[in-house]
């Protein structure tokens, strides 16, 4: 009897502790309109609690988060909460029309939910409409008290912030190009942590962070940035990624950082040169050939202490369509085996899916005018389903209630048509260039593992598209370019030691095959993350059905649950 006495005993001071360790942490969110001048003139945006970009919220592993959001700006509004799984809570994932009903004008939502088994570097932002361009911060989960990362502890850490700045209302940039049915304007600068930097005539002001000779520093890269990728790199300096999406990586030296909107990168970098003064800097990986694009570059600058040179250094960026440097950093990131959180591969597959993604055209309406190739709107579709939200209720309201019209679980689990999708020759073939709107769904058993086949199309142009998946990390088993090949390209999956992510990049006219288990309940959002696609229609969804107990069913939605 003493035996299991003693157990007993040590079970309960280990949940004691476990339950000591976690807390609960409170933040407000007021977010308004706001004036600010970072590039030559007056602008009114809407920010969060006054500042661009927004507060970074700081949790550990084990915390609930409460977040009391207050819209006081005139457009509605939804916050995101990029990477989180929400187990359980997926009333609080923040997909306007997806998983809420958007927070009015006037109005007030308190988002609240738990972070278990993440650390590292996610985000919050806007999900409604464009305004994440401004509405955004970085999201920080730190290990739960007692335990420490996986590397040696930096002398100190930084969020980067790289964000995406129009002279202009992004929300009217956004209406325009909808109402014509063209491409919106592009953007007038970048931005790090919402400062342009000294290469843009009459920016306000740059981002400097002093550093400590021989001391080595934590950053957190998040790619903010609306619609383009980029890269980034430290004039003189080497950089080793630790972390992406909140996943601990294999250790990996680089001279340069590639990032999608959406992603995120955690990297060390040592102080090791001289005593200076060096650019940081990021300019767009554009992979779509003949498509206007912000060519700007953003800068910020480090600083040593007692430095001996005011002069800033400037790296090296790779070319605007530096492809093979891109797929390099990509392909060579794996994860850290045994690691903190790292979860094997599933290896019993329940779900197949190829998935065929990219731009097309929507059917002009009788009697318009429309602004789109060949006369026609643009358009971006998933197996040529081109998603479209809902209006009147929220899908996962529907999903909870069981209530008919407001989407169908008829997402199709192979493309309808069969041809030579990397083709460019089929660019503007209007027999398989049109698409329809639709909001369809894949509906998913409970703890089913899905492998989809992600391959890109060269309808209308090709491009390296960011993938996002709500609600779920997923491995991404290989990459490449050109068709997929099931007879083939297999053999070049990773089960062993693959990266994990919530966002990847799909190689410009290429594929990636990812695996990921649906032990979530509730309806989870995939779109593309690039916001130009995604009312479009780049998006698709997954119903994940509830489990048989009570632990893995989805609760019932808060009562404050914002109201189409």
């Amino acid at each position: 009897m003493a035996r299991p006495v003693f157990l007993l005993a040590c079970a309960l001071v280990l949940l004691a502790s476990s339950l000591a360790s976690a807390a609960v942490v409170e933040h407000s969110l007021y977010v308004k309109n706001l004036t600010v001048q970072p590039l030559c003139q007056d602008q009114v945006v809407t920010a969060a609690n006054g500042s661009l970009p927004g507060p970074t919220i700081r949790v550990r592993e084990g915390d609930t988060l409460v977040v009391h959001v207050f819209n006081e700006s005139p457009h509605n509004l939804s916050i995101h909460w990029h990477g989180i799984f929400q187990l359980l809570s997926g009333w609080a994932d923040g997909a306007a029309y997806v998983t809420q009903c958007p927070i009015l004008p006037g109005n007030t939502y308190t988002y609240r939910f738990n972070i278990t088994g993440q650390e590292g570097t996610l985000w919050w932002h806007a999900h409604t409409q464009w305004l994440r361009a401004t509405v955004y911060g970085a999201l920080i989960i730190r290990p739960r008290r007692g335990n420490s990362y996986p590397f040696r502890k930096p002398y100190r850490e930084f969020p980067i912030l790289l964000g995406e700045w129009w002279n202009a209302d992004v929300i009217a940039v956004e209406s325009e190009a909808l109402a014509s049915g063209g491409a919106p304007n592009i953007s007038d600068a970048y931005t790090i942590n919402g400062r342009p930097g000294d290469l843009y005539s009459c920016s306000s002001s740059t981002y400097k962070l002093t550093v400590v000779q021989g001391k080595t520093y934590l950053l957190r890269i998040i790619n903010a940035a609306l619609n383009n990728e980029l890269f980034f790199k430290i004039a003189n300096h080497n950089m080793t990624v630790v972390a992406v999406d909140a996943s601990y990586t294999a250790p990996m030296v680089t001279d340069v950082v590639v990032i999608t909107p959406g992603q995120t990168t955690d990297v060390l970098f040592t102080a090791d040169q001289s005593p200076g003064v060096y650019y940081m800097a990021a300019h767009p990986y554009a992979s779509a050939e003949g498509v206007e694009f912000d060519n700007t570059t953003t800068t910020g600058i480090i600083v040593y202490k007692n430095a001996i040179s005011s002069t800033p250094e400037m790296p090296d960026l790779p070319a605007f369509n530096d492809t093979p440097t891109a797929h390099r950093f990509f392909s060579n990131l794996t994860g850290l085996v045994n690691g903190p959180h790292w979860q094997p591969v599933p290896t019993e597959i329940s779900e197949s899916m190829f998935v065929t993604f990219g731009l097309g055209l929507v059917a002009c309406e009788d009697n318009a005018t429309c602004s789109g190739p060949l006369g026609e709107r643009l358009g971006a579709s998933m197996n040529n389903a081109s998603f479209e939200l809902p209006t009147n209720l929220s899908m996962l309201e529907a999903f909870f209630y069981d209530v008919d019209g407001i989407y169908t679980t008829d997402f199709p689990d192979q493309p309808p048509l069969e041809f030579d999708y990397t083709n460019s020759n089929n660019s503007f073939n209007t027999s398989i260039v049109m698409t329809t709107k639709s909001t369809k769904a894949k509906k998913l058993a409970f703890n089913s593992t899905v492998e989809m086949v992600l391959q890109n199309t060269a309808l209308i142009g090709i491009e390296n598209h960011p993938i996002h998946l709500h609600g779920f990390n997923f491995h991404v088993l290989a990459q490449g370019f050109g068709n997929y090949n099931p007879m083939s390209d297999p053999e070049k999956f990773n089960l062993v030691n693959p990266q994990t992510r919530n966002t990847i990049g799909v190689p410009v006219g290429g594929w990636a095959v990812i695996r990921f288990l649906a032990n979530n309940p509730g309806i989870w959002f995939m779109h593309c993350h690039l916001d130009v696609h995604l009312p479009w229609g780049l998006a698709m969804t997954f119903e994940v059905e509830d489990g048989t107990t009570t632990s893995t069913t989805l609760p019932r939605p808060p009562l404050d649950l914002p109201q189409c």
